[in-house]
């Protein structure tokens, strides 16, 4: 037990520069992760974002087996889901079965190309679950340009975009070009959805796309309260979650979306507590009795 607490060797190992190089992009990740999680939860995109990581999970499939950078092969696989959940699902009653259908293809497409890859099974089971040691310098680069992209167009749209989440229907009334926001936010989820890949694996980067806006909702109605407190939970489960797996050498993902999935059940606790004191507060005491 000792040995999963090692303060010293976790000390040790933060010195690496392999450590530091994926410290920096889980900070980045929970940046981007912490500012569109609020939007995706508020627009119930969750099972979108699962989706889009199927088709990541192919994009970097496809890269190992040409001798391409993961990171590049999972950003690309994430943006052609993103294309066709929006050119596929436009109707929303056709949208869940859609994301069930490029779900399974992409997964099912993603195994194939792992059978031709002849290199390392690490590897492989890396792109699933996460491998931080293999975070070289250019896709440190790749994803600080892809998260700054991601970052600038959500602010030139964020505003039309908050007003089409939470009212469509007033948005579309009031000129706000909702068709076009639609697909132009499902491919900023999918950049970002990529970025995710090399550190939680294309199958647990949902524990950061939407476990911390998730938990965030339930403790503040606030959009702007929501997104701090969203990138705060992100960067906590990022950071924290490499930082604990270092002394023990354990994936990433696991101690990445306990730390999440504690956050969340967290929040519901300060949210019961908070309901149930505002229902008693609430609550008209008795009247006395008549002499």
């Amino acid at each position: 037990m000792e040995d999963l607490f090692d303060f010293a060797v976790t000390a040790e190992l933060l010195r690496l520069d392999t450590v530091q190089k994926a410290l920096l992009a889980a900070a980045v990740l929970g940046l981007v992760a912490g500012v569109l999680g609020p939007l995706i939860v508020m627009r119930r995109m969750s099972f979108a974002v699962h989706g889009t990581a199927e088709l990541a999970f192919t994009g970097a499939a496809a890269a190992l087996v040409l001798g391409l950078s993961v990171s590049y092969g999972a950003l690309a696989g994430a943006i052609v889901a993103a294309l066709l959940l929006g050119l596929l699902g436009g109707r929303e009653s056709d949208r869940d079965s859609v994301i069930g259908v490029i779900l399974s293809f992409g997964l099912g497409l993603g195994v194939l190309l792992l059978w031709f890859y002849p290199g390392r099974a690490s590897n492989k089971f890396g792109i699933l679950v996460g491998q931080i040691v293999a975070i070289e310098p250019a896709d440190i680069t790749a994803l600080i340009v892809a998260a700054v992209v991601v970052l600038g167009v959500l602010a030139v749209i964020h505003r039309p975009l908050l007003f089409a989440s939470v009212d469509p229907a007033v948005a579309v009334a009031r000129g706000v070009p909702v068709r076009v926001l639609s697909p132009v936010f499902a491919v900023l989820v999918g950049a970002a959805t990529a970025l995710g890949v090399q550190i939680v694996g294309a199958l647990l980067v949902v524990a950061l796309m939407v476990t911390p806006a998730a938990a965030a909702a339930r403790v503040t109605a606030s959009p702007w309260r929501a997104t701090l407190l969203a990138v705060l939970f992100a960067e906590t489960a990022a950071l924290g979650g490499i930082v604990l797996s270092l002394a023990p050498e354990a994936p990433v993902s696991f101690f990445v979306t306990a730390i999440s999935f504690t956050i969340y059940l967290g929040c519901r606790l300060v949210a019961t507590v908070r309901t149930r004191l505002t229902e008693r507060g609430a609550r008209p005491s008795r009247p006395l009795p008549a002499e």
